[in-house]
């Protein structure tokens, strides 16, 4: 897969170090000359150029890219990128991003983000996840689908605890993709069961969060909550 990022900073670097040792090609466009340190990745194609100008996009060959990650530390920088990535270039994935918590709501596929990636947000979802258990947390938002993925750690008297997941009945259109136990993920399997202490990993739309929550959580906070669905 090749892979343009605009910004060699810290993060960009970072980024590129990691896909070239999964094996992808890696493509860095960097504006300023003092950041321009080739010997720091050294087996990425680096290039002297603005992000932001058709012309040194084309001569860095985005449009032969399958991905597009917007990685400076420049909001407006990362949106205009991403729109021209994906209007002038089509590139097929495009991700950008957020260095400034009020601007989130900027990426998104009107500015040609697929992906929208807030450092603040993952951070504070990431301390939730850490200190929370029998709360829903909103780890990561899809923008195309109108979907999030959310996780949840057990509470060991919670009614799903014990359960044949097959026979557990989510909300419509949530997805259980994950079941973390003993520091290993397992995918779902229908004659399975969980287990309070269990991470469970969920693909589903912001509108059914709350019904998904109320499902999963403890038997004396679930009163007039949906309970789950019993044996046929």
């Amino acid at each position: 897969m090749k892979v343009i990022i605009a910004g060699a900073g810290n993060v960009g670097r970072s980024i590129a170090t990691e896909l070239i040792e999964h094996g992808h090609q890696v493509v860095l466009l960097e504006k300023d000359p003092k950041a321009f340190k080739t010997d720091t990745v050294p087996k990425a194609t680096w290039l002297l150029a603005d992000a932001c100008e058709v012309s040194s996009l084309e001569a860095a060959g985005l449009e032969e890219c399958d991905v597009s990650i917007a990685a400076t530390g420049d909001d407006k920088a990362n949106l205009v990128h991403s729109l021209l990535a994906k209007t002038e270039f089509s590139v097929p994935r495009t991700v950008g991003r957020v260095n400034h918590p009020k601007n989130e709501w900027l990426f998104s596929d009107s500015w040609g983000v697929d992906v929208a990636v807030s450092t603040p947000r993952m951070l504070s979802a990431l301390v939730e996840e850490a200190v929370s258990v029998g709360d829903l947390v909103r780890l990561f938002t899809f923008r195309q689908s109108n979907t999030d993925l959310v996780e949840m750690t057990l509470p060991g008297d919670s009614p799903c605890v014990g359960r044949r997941i097959g026979d557990l009945r989510w909300p419509a259109d949530a997805v259980l993709v994950a079941v973390i136990r003993d520091a290993r993920a397992m995918a779902p399997e229908a004659d399975g069961a969980l287990e309070g202490g269990d991470e469970l990993l969920f693909v589903t739309p912001p509108e059914g969060e709350r019904e998904l929550a109320a499902m999963l959580a403890p038997k004396q906070a679930a009163s007039g909550a949906a309970e789950p669905a019993g044996d046929d």
